[in-house]
């Protein structure tokens, strides 16, 4: 069994409206700041130097100092963290110039790199810093049994080098019909198949490794990008996020699991409920299907009750927009966490599945997901209740950078 202490220690725009400051000295009031790490704070200041939080308390005993940039809201909390996307690799237009999250030339591609197609200028990466997601864990999609590498990524600035904070996250691979060949006479048709394949590849992966590690120089092998990948996934240096729903396919991602020594990030799981006790042995955490996803096929035991399920089993999850083959590609993080709130979280419980929780699951919870002095100044403010429909974003700061000022 992985403990999560040592899950959690092995880490891993078109009309923005910028203020102009060279050195960010901003504070922002809310009547309720959520910091995620302590009791939300009635009056709350956050003060803002630079890129970082300098300073967070009750306005009665937090000073704003002069010359500071004065932000107001209903309602403050850390800027949103979307735990599984295609946004920026899959964009706004559905047309074939922008859609890279899926390569279907081959069944395991985990050399490609989402770092090299993310589209940084793409409407959807503005949509959703709008709507105060600040970090997005995307890349390519499910739909393979290995479609590539998922990156982690500031939505904003524009510049990607600057944006990044993991350029390669995870393997984003899939278990499940999803994932079966079209053509009757292409592997893999069939489950056992899939997992024949995957087992195969990181056999030919721990050898390349070993081959590695032999000091004279000639015998090394020729540098291969598909196997130099995947001795990163037996090296626990980058894990493998398996979308995968029906109880059966978990069981079997586990298993592989723990044959090769794999570290696993579990996504979609329609059928946890039905092996909560094995998850949780685990020690993987989850990141959980969207409610909005259609409940057929292998999603036919999809709930929206599932993340209270998760929450009560004590397992580590977090909420996401998910991928969906329609306009405009991705759904709403935020709304996401409001059905999770209307079926058996807490309010703060679900906002840290879209904060906390999947900083935590991704390595950068030292950078983004909560509120305290020297952690990035990713916030999102809103004139209500973040979970009600007729609340809205009016405001993003990413990084000090006030991005969204406004309603948009």
């Amino acid at each position: 069994m992985i403990s999560m202490a040592r899950w959690l220690a092995v880490g891993v725009a078109l009309s923005v409206v910028v203020l102009p400051l060279a050195e960010a000295q901003v504070a922002v009031r809310g009547q309720t700041v959520y910091t995620l790490t302590g009791p939300p704070i009635t009056d709350g200041i956050v003060l803002i130097h630079g890129s970082q939080i300098e300073m967070v308390g009750p306005a009665a005993t937090t000073p704003v100092p002069v010359g500071y940039k004065l932000l107001t809201a209903r309602v403050v909390t850390p800027g949103l963290v979307d735990a599984h996307s295609t946004v920026g690799v899959s964009g706004i237009l559905n047309q074939k110039q922008d859609q890279d999250q899926l390569d279907k030339t081959g069944p395991l591609q985990p050399e490609l790199r989402a770092v090299d197609s993310y589209n940084s200028l793409d409407p959807l990466v503005d949509w959703v810093r709008n709507l105060g997601v600040t970090t997005l864990h995307t890349g390519h999609g499910p739909g393979a049994l290995i479609s590539g590498q998922t990156l982690v990524i500031k939505t904003w600035p524009q510049n990607l080098d600057q944006a990044l904070l993991v350029p390669e996250a995870t393997f984003a691979c899939t278990l499940g019909p999803d994932s079966l060949s079209s053509a009757k006479d292409k592997a893999p048709a069939t489950i056992a198949k899939s997992i024949a394949l995957l087992r195969a590849e990181l056999v030919k992966a721990a050898d390349y490794q070993k081959k590695l590690a032999k000091t004279d120089p000639e015998k090394r092998p020729a540098r291969d990008l598909h196997l130099e990948a995947l001795v990163r996934a037996l090296e626990g240096r980058q894990p493998m996020l398996f979308t995968v729903q029906r109880h059966q396919d978990i069981l079997s991602v586990l298993r592989l699991a723990r044959e090769f020594g794999l570290k696993i990030i579990l996504d979609g799981v329609a059928d946890a409920p039905l092996v909560l006790k094995e998850i949780r042995e685990s020690g993987f955490p989850v990141i959980l299907h969207p409610t909005m996803a259609r409940p057929s096929a292998d999603l036919e035991n999809a709930s929206m009750g599932t993340a209270a399920r998760l929450q009560s089993a004590g397992i580590l999850f977090a909420l996401q927009s998910g991928y969906e083959a329609y306009v405009p590609k991705t759904r709403v993080v935020l709304f996401e966490a409001a059905l999770a709130a209307a079926n058996g979280l807490t309010f703060e419980q679900a906002l840290a599945a879209i904060t906390i929780s999947p900083a935590r699951i991704l390595g950068v919870a030292d950078h983004v997901g909560s509120l305290a002095p020297g952690k990035d100044a990713d916030l999102a403010l809103f004139d209500g209740d973040p979970f009600e429909y007729t609340s809205h974003c009016t405001g993003t700061v990413v990084s000090g950078v006030v991005v969204s000022d406004g309603v948009k």
